[in-house]
Formats: structure tokens, C-alpha cells, sequence
């Protein structure tokens, strides 16, 4: 059998070893060399002209031999600090054109073009704020994109025939199986540029032209947002604030998906947590570590879901509980009976209104009266993209958009260009349109008499404002763009067409 001492393991380049399936490890001076299929005579040459060394030839199964270059490559020591070269200008697009798919690439011994590659494009993608990073292999090229302020854009492609040795390495420093194409995998490293750390969350996905990897980048500092600075007005805030001293009830943060729905919550979070009360979360995944706070992850594979996390929790003797996500009538019902049991349940539901929220328990099957007797707080939010300051421009507007966003044909708006600030996109940053409803005893009985959606907007949004008027306000301030308005809200692009 190979030897567990990975110090002398790597002997051979990892492409060498995957396509010729042979390894090659020293002990003592002892090169072995192990092979999983049929050693031809020019493979011993290659290989005696690599080595330059005398070696003895072992056979062993497939299973050993992926087992061993798993163990050996992903094993290798990785660096987490990103090089001090890249934190000023470095040139992405000219350095990725520089790299050819050479044969001494692609055989040779030297990734260091690789490993600079991938260290500049993570580092690239931090300095732009971006929140993922995406490796999509085609037919005939690899394409990378980052999502910034919730947009794809591509910055760099490169000859398809680099995928692999790109793939190979992003899932070696994830400490992912580098044997495995046939499975998606999830892993997670930490990186630091400067003195900023962040998380990065990797997940791989078999496609028609190789595996495609997201690296989704998760900034430390996020995490430590506290409630006043998520940018949300004073009368989300103030309910949102009396609610999380409450002992009892439900909270609930709703919106589509990358709306800010969990940074609102770990805010909360962060907001009532002191040595006084007993704080624990059931999340899929755990976004940050919340200092303080005890936290644990849904596994599928082992059957440890929302409502089975959540069951467990109880018995811990918790004072606030979050879950991640209420997505069935079970995991519903149990938070729905924690809240009505002494304990402060936060969570999120996918729906596009603070209302939706109410039908959606409905259609899980929860009666309308333990709807109303739990529920305390409901905000709605969705992120919508800042204009740039140093570029956005007035705009006149039409009739038609004036009377979507009920403001006046006059009033001055702007809209975006594009410059370096901003990376010719118009925008930097983005900000939070939200709504919220208060459970008042008006509402509570609404719910318990199961009235529509429509009856129960009209009573809230009467003294509450929604979405809607928010989007107005923004205008207004000179913030957003109409366009961006209409492309983060589907019902009022339909009303336009």
C-alpha cells in the first residue's frame, strides 16, 4: 500500500498523474512508482526521463489510487494569504492573455502561471465587491464572471483547455476530492487580502463540458453589521427593534433570494446578544460566526433538516432561536409552537410581500388562528443597486413612468453613465427598499378571519409605507434609477409592456 507520509507525495505533476493514472511517491531515498492502469514501455521512458531517478513499479485498484492522489494533492500545503503583488494593479485581463495552453503547461511540472491566475482573480473580485465568482467550462473556452451588486459580469475568458488545471486547483486549496467529477461537492476556505479575511464558500457542479465552480465570497465584516447601519428607514427599524426585546413570537424577513435577509437577521442577532440569554441558529449553510451565539447546519445526507435542528434546539433550553429558512408545514409548526411556548423565533420565508408571508403559512396548512397569535413582525426587502455619485446624470422621464412611481413628470431623477469609479456599470453599492407590518390586534383579527391579501394591504399600507413608496422616495433622493426599479420589481416591468 502507498505510504501515509504525504511530505514526500507530488513527484509527478497532477495532469501527468490523472491522464496516465500512475503516482510516484519517495521514502527514504525509495522511489515508488504505483499504477492503476497498464504500464506501457513509453510510459516507463516519460517517466524515467521525469524522475531522472532509479524507482520500483507497484500495481494497485482504482479505489487506491484515487484515494491516494486525493490525499496527496488536496493535502498539499496551501497558502491563504494572497500575495502582496496583487493587492495594487495588478493587471488581470493582461496577465490571463499571457497564459497559453502550452504543452509545457498542460504536462509540465510549474503551475505558478495557474496559481497567480486564480490568486488574481480572487483578488480582483474582492477589490470589486463582488459575491461570487463563477468558473463555467464551455466547448471552447472558460468563461469567468463576478456577480457584483447582484449582476453577472464576465471579466476574463481563457482556452477551454485550461479548465481542468483552474478546476484542479480551486478544489485543492477547497480541500475538496480532486478524484471526484461525477458528484457536485461543497467546501470552504478562508482567505485574506491585506487585513481583510473572508470566508469563501465553493460548490462544484458536474456540466457537458467539465465541472463548473462558484466560490461564493463572504466578507467577515458583514457580519459584524450592526442593526443601525443596514441602511433601513427609522419605521422598519423601530418595530423591528421593539419586537426583538419581545420574550416571545415570531419575526419574519422575507424576499427573493440575495435580498439581505440574513444580514438583517444576524443584525438582530447581534443586537440581543449578550451573556444573558441563550442564542441558537439552525442555517443552511452557516453564513458567519456569530461571536456568542451557538450555531449548527442542516445535513441532508444525515437527515438533520430545519424542523429536526429545530426540535433539538428546543430541548437546549434557547431564549431566541433563528432558522434559516421555513420552507415545509413541519418546520413551520414547530417554530410556530417554540414562539407560542416562550421563545423568540426569527426566520425567513421566500414570498415578494410582507403579506405573502401570511398566505404562505396559510398554504402550509397552518390554521389562521395560531398565525395570528404567534406572528409579531413581518419585513419585506429586496436590494436594489446605489447610483454612482461621480457619474449619474438627470433624466426626464415620460408620463408613463411618472405615474408608475407616482411622482411628478418634473421632478428631477437621475439615472446612471458610467465611469471608473463605478466600472463603467452606473452603480456602486446597493441599498434595501423594504416593508413591514406590525401585528397590531386589528391585524390579528384580519388573519384569524382569514381575510384576502388585498383587505389586510389596505388596513397596513394606509399608515405604513410599502415597497412601492419607498421606491418613489428613492427616486426622488436621486439614489436609484427608474430602469433599476423596474428590473428588481417583475410586476411593474409587466405593467410598463
Amino acid at each position: 500500500m502507498p505510504s501515509e507520509n504525504l511530505d514526500s507525495l507530488n513527484l509527478l505533476p497532477y495532469n501527468f498523474v490523472k491522464e496516465n493514472k500512475v503516482f510516484a511517491e519517495q521514502n527514504n531515498d525509495v522511489i515508488t512508482v504505483y499504477h492503476a492502469n497498464d504500464f506501457c514501455p513509453e510510459l516507463f521512458q516519460e517517466i524515467r526521463r521525469f524522475l531522472q531517478s532509479p524507482f520500483s513499479i507497484k500495481q494497485c485498484s482504482q479505489d487506491e489510487f484515487d484515494k491516494l492522489i486525493t490525499s496527496s494533492f488536496s493535502a498539499s500545503t496551501v497558502n491563504n494569504e494572497l500575495p502582496e503583488e496583487l493587492k495594487d494593479d495588478f493587471d488581470l485581463k493582461s496577465f490571463a492573455g499571457s497564459i497559453s495552453a502550452t504543452e509545457d503547461l498542460l504536462s509540465g511540472n510549474d503551475d505558478a502561471p495557474i496559481i497567480k491566475l486564480i490568486n488574481g482573480i480572487i483578488s480582483q473580485a474582492i477589490k470589486a465587491r463582488a459575491s461570487d465568482i463563477h468558473f463555467e467550462p464551455y466547448e471552447d473556452v472558460l468563461s469567468v464572471r463576478f456577480r457584483i451588486d447582484g449582476i453577472l459580469k464576465e471579466v476574463i475568458t481563457q482556452d477551454f483547455r485550461l479548465a481542468p488545471l483552474i478546476i484542479a486547483r480551486l478544489k485543492i486549496i477547497s480541500k475538496l476530492d480532486i478524484s471526484e467529477r461525477r458528484l457536485p461537492q461543497d467546501g470552504r476556505i478562508t482567505l485574506s487580502l491585506g487585513e481583510k479575511s473572508i470566508d469563501v464558500r465553493v460548490s462544484t457542479l458536474p456540466s457537458s463540458y467539465g465541472e463548473r465552480i462558484v466560490l461564493r465570497l463572504l466578507d467577515k465584516q458583514s457580519a459584524q453589521i450592526n442593526i443601525d447601519d443596514l441602511g433601513l428607514p427609522t419605521y422598519i427599524l423601530k418595530p423591528y427593534k421593539k419586537t426583538l426585546k419581545d420574550t416571545e413570537g415570531i419575526i419574519l424577513v422575507t424576499g427573493p433570494t440575495g435580498s439581505g435577509k440574513t444580514t438583517t437577521l444576524y443584525a438582530g442577532l447581534r443586537y440581543l446578544s449578550d451573556s444573558s440569554q441563550n442564542i441558537l441558529t439552525v442555517e443552511d449553510p452557516i453564513e458567519y460566526t456569530l461571536k456568542g451565539i451557538g450555531q449548527t447546519q442542516v445535513n441532508a445526507k444525515t437527515g438533520f433538516s430545519f424542523a429536526r435542528g429545530l426540535r433539538a434546539m428546543l430541548r437546549q433550553d434557547p431564549d431566541v432561536v433563528m432558522v434559516g429558512e421555513i420552507r415545509d408545514a413541519e418546520t413551520a409548526e414547530i417554530a410556530i409552537q417554540a414562539s407560542l411556548t416562550g421563545h423568540l423565533v426569527l426566520s425567513t420565508v421566500h414570498t415578494n410581500s410582507a403579506i405573502g408571508a401570511i398566505t404562505r403559512l396559510r398554504d402550509m396548512g397552518i390554521e389562521s388562528f395560531l398565525i395570528s397569535s404567534s406572528l409579531k413582525t413581518v419585513i419585506s426587502q429586496r436590494l436594489v443597486r446605489r447610483l454612482c455619485d461621480s457619474c449619474k446624470v438627470p433624466e426626464i422621464i415620460d408620463e408613463k413612468i411618472s405615474k408608475l412611481f407616482n411622482i411628478d413628470k418634473s421632478t428631477k431623477v437621475f439615472t446612471h453613465k458610467g465611469c471608473n469609479e463605478c466600472n463603467d456599470t452606473g452603480y456602486k453599492g446597493r441599498i434595501a427598499i423594504a416593508e413591514c407590518i406590525e401585528i397590531d390586534q386589528t391585524i390579528k383579527e384580519m388573519i384569524h378571519d382569514q381575510s384576502s391579501e388585498g383587505e389586510i394591504a389596505s388596513y397596513v399600507f394606509d399608515k405604513n409605507p410599502s415597497i412601492d413608496s419607498s421606491c418613489s422616495d428613492l427616486l426622488v433622493k436621486g439614489i436609484t434609477s427608474c430602469s433599476e426599479l423596474i428590473r428588481s420589481n417583475n410586476i411593474k416591468e409587466d405593467a410598463i409592456i
